[in-house]
């Protein structure tokens, strides 16, 4: 590979070589996309067109699942067409864009789930003042905030890795352009780099893992304020959210508060916070939520009667 100004193109060995391997994915991967667009979309149009939705939590948790959908289709389509054609190349500038995408995307759910718990917090902690906290202009700005959050966080990824030098060979032992993959064709000292990366990534979402798991600590001590069945409710909600933290956290934590070391477990746990994470957030976030559920049923039964008309 030459230096970063004659890179045309990056060669992804993908999860697998091997044909029948690559078919079975292909199916799998597809239907997990179908879901995750499907699912997610689904959340979208419930909450803009039913009139019950409109608190602050419901219009957190359709932000998220824009940006799920934003992080899912900058990864898993490209991984689809690979698996499919068997054609694993992908140019510089592409490779770029997709870095700059998903790092956009999932740092914005990062400080969104933030946001999230703090809505939690409001409304169970303080729900006679909840109305006057969580006004709709202090929303949008939370919401402006998750946004740029993730920008800044991208635009200082992406600016770390594009401007080095890059040496052959161009092939990278994985199935998305990330920063250690990346890194690892670069043919100049990455000491530095590393421990930038580190702290852009891993540091950020050990900090906020540490913060949700504070908060959430503290909305379910204070539950035992509530009534039974108000308990139960807030119990519901927080164990959702508490499930989708685990789920994307975790894995995200082992994959950047490390040195740059390749396991054999990489390709699994990124597979898991980049294409079933976002797969699995509007099952958890529906099948636990009754309101969101009902108002899907609702919603569904207007539009065969319109349509039966």
């Amino acid at each position: 590979m030459e230096p970063r100004n004659n890179v045309t193109y990056v060669v992804l060995l993908g999860l697998t070589q091997n044909p029948k391997e690559q078919k079975i994915l292909f199916v799998m991967f597809l239907l997990f996309y179908i879901l995750t667009m499907v699912g997610n979309m689904l959340i979208v149009v419930t909450v803009t067109f039913t009139k019950s939705l409109k608190s602050p939590m419901y219009l957190f948790l359709a932000s998220l699942s824009v940006m799920d959908v934003i992080y899912s289709s900058s990864i898993t389509p490209r991984l689809i067409s690979d698996l499919f054609c068997g054609n694993s190349t992908i140019s510089f500038q592409f490779c770029m864009a997709q870095l700059f995408t998903e790092h956009f995307s999932g740092g914005s759910g990062v400080f969104l789930l933030l946001v999230m718990a703090y809505d939690r917090y409001v409304a169970i902690c303080k729900p006679l003042h909840y109305l006057v906290i969580m006004r709709q202009w202090v929303c949008i700005v939370l919401l402006l905030v998750c946004w740029i959050g993730g920008f800044l966080h991208s635009v200082i990824q992406l600016s770390i890795i594009y401007g080095l030098p890059f040496c052959g060979p161009n092939v990278i032992d994985y199935f998305i352009c990330d920063m250690y993959p990346l890194l690892k064709l670069v043919c100049t000292d990455t000491y530095v780099i590393h421990y930038l990366v580190m702290v852009n990534g891993g540091l950020i979402c050990t900090i906020v893992f540490l913060l949700l798991l504070i908060s959430y600590g503290v909305i379910l001590h204070s539950l035992k304020k509530l009534s039974h069945e108000g308990r139960w409710k807030a119990f519901q909600t927080c164990i959702s959210h508490i499930t989708v933290v685990v789920f994307f956290f975790l894995p995200c934590i082992f994959m950047y508060v490390r040195p740059a070391k390749t396991f054999s477990i990489d390709k699994p746990l990124s597979l898991f916070y980049t294409v079933i994470t976002p797969m699995l957030n509007p099952l958890i976030y529906t099948l636990r939520n009754s309101e969101v559920t009902n108002a899907m049923k609702k919603l569904w039964r207007r539009n065969v009667v319109s349509c039966g008309k």
